[in-house]
């Protein structure tokens, strides 16, 4: 008689099936959830959409799927002009963050190692406080008689205040700050590693500084650049309190667009349906970022 052995879960198996367990509890059921909403009719209850198992009759199960919510999304061009303006505003946010984070990081790396802790935790320090205060703290520094507008009117630059608070520039600076340290931490992370014996090497070779950067330095820091990038264009794509609060009325966002939908109008099912559409958007970057990876581990091996 044979008895039955129990299964051995190897070292690997279990470093390989706890990120997808994880993943599949907190990702991949509640998107299944939404997308069981977006498919549903609205209606006015609680919860307010119907059930998608109808009725029994005769021992068969009725279900109704419904198709509208996307119909309508594609039909209305509120909806996609909201999603273009996220696209803008996410794109735009990423390009600021990758002109400003990137001398940021490259300075923390380069600099000595005594100082490149204290540099690090002023890139951190805004997360000891709550993202919706320093969000608020903005419209104390942007509003007409706010400390920016006083300032530049005492050092004689303007003689009126700047209309900036509920404009898009008070959007791209409210972005730009709050997600700011999402590229330059990454970025540093790999620039940091770099072996400098390259530039050297690129030195003797008769490179200048500038194109050591672009031959050398640049190429090696991609895969910290493209990680920062996607930390802030993805995250952008569905911001709400920042557009909300900084932002004016010309400001649409799809983030803004399924708050309402969702707790104004009570649309779940529409609500859903762009969280649906939203995340396939957002595949998109995985994709192109993961074609990358690959070719450059192709190139490297």
């Amino acid at each position: 008689m044979k008895l039955l052995q129990r299964p051995v879960v190897t070292g690997r198996a279990l470093i390989i099936g706890v990120p997808w367990l994880w993943l599949s509890i907190f990702f991949l059921l509640p998107f299944l959830f939404v997308l069981k909403i977006s498919i549903s009719e609205p209606i006015l209850a609680q919860p307010p959409y119907m059930d998608l198992l109808r009725e029994f009759s005769d021992g068969l199960m009725t279900i109704k799927i419904n198709l509208g919510n996307y119909l309508l999304l594609l039909e209305d061009p509120l909806y996609f002009n909201a999603l273009l303006g996220s696209i803008e505003v996410a794109a735009l946010s990423t390009l600021f963050c990758v002109l400003l984070g990137y001398p940021m990081a490259y300075a923390i790396a380069r600099a000595p190692d005594h100082m490149r802790l204290p540099l690090l935790m002023l890139i951190i320090l805004p997360f000891w406080t709550s993202f919706l205060i320093r969000v608020y703290a903005w419209i104390g520094i942007l509003k007409n008689n706010g400390l920016l507008n006083q300032a530049l009117m005492w050092l004689g630059i303007i003689d009126s205040p700047l209309e900036i608070l509920h404009t898009p520039v008070a959007v791209y600076i409210g972005i730009v700050y709050s997600y700011l340290p999402f590229f330059v931490l990454p970025l540093y992370a790999t620039l940091v590693r770099m072996d400098l014996t390259l530039l050297e090497a690129a030195a003797d070779l008769g490179c200048r500084p500038w194109k050591q950067f672009v031959l050398v330095t640049l190429p090696l820091s991609l895969p910290g650049l493209m990680a920062g990038a996607m930390l802030v264009f993805i995250p952008v794509m569905g911001e709400f309190v920042i557009p909300d609060l900084l932002g004016g009325p010309n400001t649409l966002m799809i983030g803004k667009l399924m708050w309402t939908e969702f707790f104004s109008n009570k649309d779940w099912p529409l609500a859903s349906a762009l969280a649906a559409i939203l995340l396939i958007v957002l595949i998109i970057p995985f994709v192109i970022m993961r074609h990358y990876e690959q070719r450059n581990e192709e190139a490297n091996s």
